[in-house]
C-alpha cells in the first residue's frame, strides 16, 4: 500500500528530527506507539530469568508490561520490589538479538538513569555469533552504563579475549551533577579498528587494537543492540536498603547511522542479509546479465538485472557482491 502525500509529509518531519550531520540514519526506534502498550516486537524481544546473568545480578528479568512499556513516547525500563521466580526484584532486559544487528556505524541513545547505590542501567552491544563462540569471544560494546554507587560517574567500554570483565578496556566521563538529575545522549562511533564514546557530543575515549596489549579485536562483525536495568551485582555491588522501588530507566530513542554518502561495497544496511560464505553470491554484472545466464532471480521466479524475455530490468547497485 503507498502512503499518502500526508503521511510522506509526516516521515520527512520524523526522519529530519533525527538527522545529524555526516550520518545518515538507517534503524531507529523513537518509542511513539500508544501508552502502557509493549515495545516494539518487529525491533526488540526479551532476556528472561533470574540466574544472576553471570554477574550475580539480584533481578528476575520479566517480558511484562510492569516491568517495559511505553509511556509518553519513551520506553520506560521499571524494576520494581516484588517476589518473582524465587527473586526479590524484576526488571527488564530488551534485545535486538535475531531481528536486527549492525557492524560499523553510530549508535546513540538519549536516557535518563533513575538514581540509588545498587542500581545498574546500561545500553550496550554483544556480538551475534555469541550463541557459537560464547562471551567474551563474540566481543562486547558499551555504549553507556551506570553504576548508582557512582552517581556523577558513566562508562564506555570494550570486552573481549583477554579483556573482560574486571580487565575490561574502557572510559569514563565525570559530570558535575549527578547523572540522574537530567537526560543525556550517549553515543558509539564503530568503524573499523577504533571505536568512539560519546556523551553529550563530547569524545571521552576511543579504542583501537593497539588499546588491547597485544590480545585480539573482536568488533569486525556484527552485534546487536541490548538495553536493561540490573540490580545488584559485581559491578553494581549490594543494593542499598534505603533504596525505595519502583525504580525508573527512561529511554527516550535509540537510533542507528551509518556514514552519509554510503559506507563502502560491503555495507549491509539490512541485517537480514547474510555477511559470511559468499561463494552462493551473484555477482553484478553491469551488462545485465552475469556470465554463463547466471541472472539474478527473486524467489517468485522474476528475473531481475536483464534477466529472460520479458523479465523485469531493475537497476542494481554496483560492487562485488550485491545480490542474493
Amino acid at each position: 500500500m503507498g502512503l499518502s502525500a500526508f503521511a510522506l509529509f509526516v516521515l520527512a518531519e520524523s526522519l529530519e528530527g533525527q538527522a545529524l550531520p555526516g550520518w545518515k540514519l538507517v534503524w531507529s526506534d523513537e518509542f511513539d506507539q500508544r501508552d502502557g502498550s509493549p515495545p516494539d516486537t518487529s525491533k526488540w524481544s526479551y532476556d528472561i530469568g533470574g540466574s544472576g546473568w553471570g554477574n550475580a545480578e539480584l533481578q528476575y528479568y520479566t517480558d511484562r508490561l510492569e516491568n517495559a512499556r511505553i509511556e509518553g513516547g519513551q520506553l520506560l525500563i521499571e524494576a520494581r520490589e516484588e517476589s518473582f521466580g524465587g527473586r526479590n526484584h524484576t526488571s527488564a532486559r530488551l534485545l535486538t538479538k535475531g531481528k536486527w544487528d549492525w557492524t560499523y556505524g553510530r549508535f546513540e541513545t538519549r536516557v535518563k538513569v533513575p538514581s540509588g547505590a545498587g542500581l545498574w542501567p546500561a545500553c550496550w552491544m554483544l556480538g551475534s555469533d555469541i550463541d557459537v563462540v560464547d562471551w567474551p569471544h563474540c566481543g562486547e560494546i558499551d555504549v553507556m552504563e551506570q553504576v548508582g554507587r557512582l552517581p556523577k560517574e558513566i562508562f564506555g567500554t570494550i570486552h573481549g579475549p583477554g579483556y573482560s570483565g574486571g580487565d575490561s578496556v574502557g572510559g569514563t566521563y565525570n559530570f558535575v551533577a549527578d547523572v540522574a538529575d537530567d537526560y543525556h545522549v550517549f553515543a558509539v562511533e564503530w568503524e573499523e579498528n577504533e571505536i568512539r564514546w560519546y556523551v553529550d557530543g563530547i569524545n571521552y575515549f576511543t579504542a583501537t587494537p593497539a588499546s588491547l596489549n597485544g590480545n585480539a579485536w573482536v568488533f569486525d562483525h556484527d552485534h546487536f543492540l541490548l538495553l536493561n536495568m540490573a540490580i545488584g551485582g559485581n559491578f553494581a555491588q549490594a543494593l542499598d536498603p534505603d533504596v525505595t522501588f519502583p525504580k525508573q530507566f527512561w529511554v527516550d530513542y535509540v537510533r542507528v547511522y551509518v556514514p552519509d554518502g554510503g559506507g563502502g561495497s560491503d555495507m549491509l544496511v539490512n541485517s537480514g542479509l547474510e555477511r559470511g560464505a559468499l561463494s552462493p553470491w551473484v555477482g553484478y554484472a553491469p551488462g545485465g546479465a552475469n556470465e554463463n545466464g547466471g541472472y539474478v532471480e527473486s524467489t517468485s521466479s522474476t528475473y531481475y538485472n536483464g534477466g529472460n524475455g520479458g523479465g523485469d530490468n531493475v537497476l542494481t547497485h554496483s560492487g562485488q557482491n550485491v545480490a542474493k
